[in-house]
């Protein structure tokens, strides 16, 4: 999701549910009186319009964290101690932290979301993040939405401990406490509060001064905790036709069933990731340092209230930025192993906070950006990135995906089977329909000649990426065909499985055989192969595999496609792709050379007692596949089911 949900293990998970009920049964918060809650224009939400008179029931982040703990553990988690490794005597760091790009759109350049991003995106994603300064203001406010229109609207939020962590193995963070459970306008109240104590002003207060106050505050601070209410499913974009914002395609619920917007063929919502969620923070809020699930971009408004300061990592420093975290903020003893992908498995608990001083200190790029009411920050794919709020505000952000996405997609698709996380998406099954929807408008007799640079870019990125999978799946079925295996075709219509080995979506193909009755991806080829089932290996190959094939060698007739995806995969980490190409193999094979699978529906039955899958199997005769018929054939995408026909439609899994 995009500002971070903690992810914790089973052990840990288990060990702070306890913590909090006995958090829970031992203390009983007490109500504070309404206070008066004074702010100026910048820091209205569109609450105190409504002139509303609920009291105002919860403890200040202060009282909070000053409730005498009888459990050892539960003090542990708030109490700051000095950490070494971070060296917070000299901020004058903050003052080397260079902006990101802004960009102000005209209406027109407004109008569609997914295409400017697109536009910006050679050049803002060199900086990780960007601001863009919105044209058109809503004419209804957050607060009036969420009280009026969301009637009833409640949210609880997550006690977040304002410390730095040694990042030891007795020593992490976690933002595990369930809070209090508030209104809106109580919450803005409280916050407000809090503010106006600290600091004897309702006013903001300059970026700078606060960018400093958060880092003193988290390195050595009496205040101990702060509550932050994130990832709360709803938006705050107003349902009324007159509001001009909330009725254009920048209002985030619209996002991904956008035109280009690749999500739009899930079948399902994801809340954080196709839904936009909300996130209502107070002073010193916090999100800590992540990237997005899959290396998605994430787009985050923020509706109203204090500023923002948000720091990013160019996708192409992502490397660096985790060898720094492994080296310098972690701890040898929380990483489970000692490769490249350790420290990426504890961020992604997205708990791990730490300034960024360090990683300038390193030579790794780091820019910030200071985000006020009506500005959109967009984060580009693989940019990891943190904040903290100036006071209350209320933001809303969601995920979204383009073209350029799927080589960074397979490369995070990559390193979740290598760590066995479930994925939120099925990225191969994406790019299949992505790429046969391409196919479809490119090779129509009405395709159009001349496009954008922007869309060009994005197609070559679909082609490549969908050249290197059917590359893939071909040899993959050569090798494992060549120990005895037959296939057999299933209906296109049948729901997308999961490799029982890595995880991994299995949408083109997967085996099954005596050994292993569930479905393995055929990039466990090596371990198939070796193992004694011998012809009783069955490869089920979705119905419309020709199709998928012949377009992939439709998409390599087009100059300097073949070239991409020969440089692609010379810099690939998978080994899975390292023998595509001539050069790099000796044992004989031949891209899309012939295949002869012969396999009658009786001798599936016969073979393998996997009566799930007969649900699958086409009722025709299973294929006989020849790769180069299929080359010089027509290519008839229309019979390769889509689930729908509209491009623009949702698609069934």
């Amino acid at each position: 999701m995009v500002e971070g949900r903690a992810c914790l293990s089973k052990e840990v998970r288990n060990g702070l549910e306890i913590l909090k009920r006995k958090r829970l049964q031992r203390f009983k918060l007490g109500i504070l009186p309404a206070e008066a809650n004074a702010t100026n224009m910048m820091t209205r939400s569109g609450g105190d319009s409504l002139k509303s008179n609920a009291s105002c029931g919860m403890k200040t982040c202060e009282d909070v964290g000053a409730i005498s703990c009888e459990n050892d553990l539960v003090k542990d988690a708030f109490s700051k101690r000095k950490v070494e490794k971070f060296d917070m005597s000299n901020l004058e760091w903050i003052d080397k932290v260079p902006e990101c790009p802004v960009y102000y759109p005209t209406k027109d350049e407004f109008e569609d979301p997914l295409t400017y991003v697109q536009k910006i995106a050679p050049v803002a994603s060199k900086y990780g993040i960007c601001k863009i300064i919105s044209p058109i203001s809503p004419s209804i406010p957050a607060g009036v939405v969420l009280m009026k229109e969301k009637v009833g609207f409640k949210f609880t939020t997550r006690v977040q401990p304002l410390r730095l962590a040694e990042w030891a193995v007795d020593d992490k963070v976690t933002f595990f406490m369930s809070g209090r459970k508030y209104t809106f306008r109580d919450f803005e109240k409280m916050a407000n509060k809090v503010f106006s104590r600290r600091y004897s002003s309702a006013g903001c207060l300059p970026a700078r001064y606060l960018e400093e106050q958060f880092w003193q505050e988290i390195g050595c601070g009496k205040t101990e905790s702060v509550e932050y209410a994130c990832d709360i499913e709803g938006s705050a974009f107003s349902c009324s036709p007159s509001d001009q914002l909330g009725k254009s395609k920048w209002n985030l619920k619209r996002l991904s069933s956008l035109p280009k917007s690749i999500l739009r063929l899930l079948g399902a919502a994801i809340p954080g990731v196709t839904d936009p969620m909300l996130y209502i923070g107070m002073l010193f809020s916090l999100f800590a340092w992540h990237v997005e699930d899959h290396y998605l971009y994430s787009i985050n408004y923020h509706h109203c209230g204090a500023s923002k300061t948000w720091y990013g990592i160019p996708g192409n420093a992502a490397p660096d930025f985790e060898k720094v975290v492994r080296e310098h903020v972690y701890d040898r003893g929380i990483l489970s192993s000692e490769g490249d992908d350790a420290a990426f498995d504890v961020l992604l608990g997205k708990t791990t906070m730490f300034p960024p001083n360090i990683l300038l200190e390193h030579n790794v790029p780091v820019y910030k950006a200071v985000q006020k009411p009506g500005e959109f920050i967009i984060t580009f794919p693989r940019a990891y990135h943190s904040g903290f709020s100036h006071g209350f505000n209320c933001g809303e952000a969601v995920n979204f995906a383009i073209g350029d996405w799927f080589p960074l997609g397979a490369v995070a698709s990559q390193r979740y089977a290598l760590l066995k996380r479930i994925p939120l998406l099925p990225h191969e099954e994406l790019l299949c329909k992505e790429a046969m929807l391409l196919s479809r408008r490119l090779f129509s007799p009405n395709s159009e000649v001349l496009l954008p640079t922007e869309d060009l870019s994005s197609q070559c990125c679909i082609k490549v990426s969908f050249v290197i999978l059917m590359r893939f799946q071909h040899r993959a079925c050569w090798l494992i065909m060549n120990s005895g295996a037959r296939a057999c075709s299933y209906s296109s219509k049948a729901v997308t499985l999961s490799c029982s080995i890595c995880l991994r979506d299995c949408y083109v193909s997967y085996i099954k055989c005596d050994c292993n009755m569930n479905p393995v991806c055929l990039r466990h080829e090596t371990e198939l192969r070796s193992c004694h089932c011998g012809r009783k290996r069955i490869i089920f190959l979705r119905e419309g595999f020709l199709e998928l094939e012949a377009v992939a060698r439709k998409f390599e007739q087009e100059e300097g496609i073949v070239e991409e995806v020969q440089k692609q995969v010379f810099h690939s980490d998978d080994q899975c792709l390292k023998n595509l190409f001539p050069s790099t193999r000796d044992d004989g094979y031949i891209p899309y050379c012939k295949l002869n699978l012969y396999l009658s529906l009786e001798n599936v039955e016969q073979r393998m007692e996997i009566s799930e899958d007969l649900d699958f199997v086409s009722q025709r005769e299973c294929i006989k596949y020849d790769a180069e018929e299929a080359a010089c054939s027509a290519i008839s995408i229309s019979s390769f089911s889509l689930g729908q026909n509209d491009s623009n439609s949702q698609f069934s899994c």
